[in-house]
């Protein structure tokens, strides 16, 4: 470059290859807090209720549950997602959201980071649904759903991400599989709804999860998600048209 060639006729300086450095999403994460403070409330009005009538009442009307599913009790394939069944149970979800779901809270926005949440854990309990007969509650299958969508994502943007990517996928691998191999180790642990929201995760995330580009001029530029503005439909209706003929399949061909 030319040191006196006047500044608004010389051409942008380009940084050295792997130099971009864009700032990363941040945001309060409100829906995360919200989902965290929803789910000890349930928690404890459970508590209550086996106090106050020495019965559960709350999971005895929201569990997964097939023969009350069959009966059109459809809330059942939510509801499990705010009860649990001990304080270790509560505790080790509610910290693996409060881990990923600030950060992911930021890179997918707030509402469709909350319809992921609810249509992982939809797609693990139907998951569940049609393959076990066993009542079933708790958060996990969101949870696992929130390391698919997370992984994709990661693959996705692994050339905005660079080194960080692999990585991070890596990590994430590791920590599906140890998981997913000690839920079929030891009984009471509803390994068809983890892996049912697992992927519910990869296909939300695949078809609606955000993709990111960088725009602008080194050195102002910035990210971009080029799903912005669909994401949250497409990563919807992605999980919808593939979990909804396989919950018809629970109903057709039950398991118990």
């Amino acid at each position: 470059m030319n040191p006196f060639q006047p500044p608004e006729n010389r051409p942008p300086e380009t940084p050295p290859p792997g130099a971009v450095r864009v700032a990363m999403p941040v945001s309060t994460p409100y829906v995360t807090y919200s989902l965290i403070a929803v789910t000890v409330l349930a928690y404890l009005l459970q508590m209550v209720s086996q106090w106050l009538t020495g019965t559960d009442i709350l999971a005895g009307l929201g569990v997964k549950y097939g023969p009350a599913i069959r009966q059109f009790q459809i809330w059942r394939l939510i509801t499990p997602l705010f009860l649990h069944g001990s304080i270790l149970h509560i505790g080790f979800n509610m910290y693996a959201l409060y881990v990923f779901g600030r950060g992911m809270e930021a890179r997918f926005g707030k509402m469709r980071f909350l319809a992921l949440y609810f249509m992982t854990g939809f797609a693990g309990n139907v998951f569940s649904f049609v393959l076990t007969p066993a009542a079933s509650l708790g958060a996990s299958t969101a949870i696992f759903g929130l390391l698919g969508a997370e992984g994709v994502f990661l693959f996705q943007n692994r050339e905005v991400l660079r080194g960080r990517a692999s990585r991070a996928i890596n990590n994430l691998i590791f920590m599906a599989v140890i998981n997913l191999m000690f839920g079929f180790s030891v009984s009471g642990v509803d390994n068809w709804g983890h892996v049912g929201g697992l992927l519910g995760g990869l296909l939300f995330s695949w078809f609606g999860g955000p993709l990111w580009k960088i725009e602008g001029i080194f050195p102002s530029v910035h990210i971009e998600d080029e799903r912005k503005d669909n994401g949250l439909l497409s990563g919807s209706l992605a999980v919808l048209f593939f979990f909804i003929p396989l919950a018809a399949m629970g109903f057709l061909w039950p398991v118990n």
